[in-house]
């Protein structure tokens, strides 16, 4: 993980803390932000690490970034002039706006590379060098997945809030929008985009029906 990877990351833990403790925040209720900066720690970076690991079994390389926008539209000049750091501006936005009651868990993005020794390989199953969608889907499924069993298995040890952060953004990365992880995973596999997101659903909409 580069140096550059590491600041976006424990960039979008900061950020999960904000918007997650939002509603805390406003309340005067501070008890409970030190447990929601570990469940921040523990939602964002294991993701992370979990692509890394599909992504290295498969001779590739994922690296990982605050989500940025610059194009808006099909024309050439309906862009900005730079990036905007969307996952910013969009999820502090909405936060302060709704006061903590909308939570906007659009942080980061992913790029997916492959190793050099990828290209050694001429026999069996990883005899191609270049990725493909359905591999780079995959790995943006693998968070989604590991984000869900986090949700389940928070639910029983009383850890609430955890279980619904967890499913909360696993429903925005599966959001098919600009380079997030929805989209990757969208035009990898359809039905996997598909039957994940069914699940997601399933999971945020019982997740709404916890405890704070």
């Amino acid at each position: 993980m580069t140096k550059a990877e590491v600041w976006h990351v424990l960039g979008a833990v900061l950020l999960m803390f904000v918007v997650a403790g939002f509603a805390f925040i406003v309340s005067g209720n501070s008890s409970g932000l030190l447990q929601v900066m570990v469940y921040s720690f523990v939602i964002v970076c294991i993701p992370v690490i979990i692509k890394k690991a599909v992504a290295y079994s498969l001779d590739a390389n994922v690296e990982h970034r605050i989500w940025h926008f610059q194009r808006y539209g099909f024309k050439p000049r309906a862009k900005f002039k730079k990036e905007m750091p969307f996952g910013v501006i969009l999820p502090l936005a909405i936060s302060i706006v709704t006061l903590g009651a909308a939570q906007l868990m659009t942080f980061l993005t992913y790029e997916t590379r492959a190793l050099k020794h990828r290209a050694a390989k001429r026999f069996g199953f990883y005899s191609y060098t270049e990725m493909t969608d359905s591999h780079n889907g995959l790995i943006g499924a693998s968070g989604v997945v590991v984000l869900l069993l986090i949700s389940f298995i928070a639910y029983f040890p009383g850890w609430e809030y955890l279980s619904k952060m967890a499913a909360f953004y696993a429903f925005w990365n599966m959001a098919p929008f600009s380079n997030l992880d929805g989209t990757q995973i969208f035009f990898g596999n359809r039905t996997l985009w598909s039957v994940l997101g069914v699940i997601v659903l399933i999971f945020v909409l019982y997740a709404l029906f916890l405890p704070a």
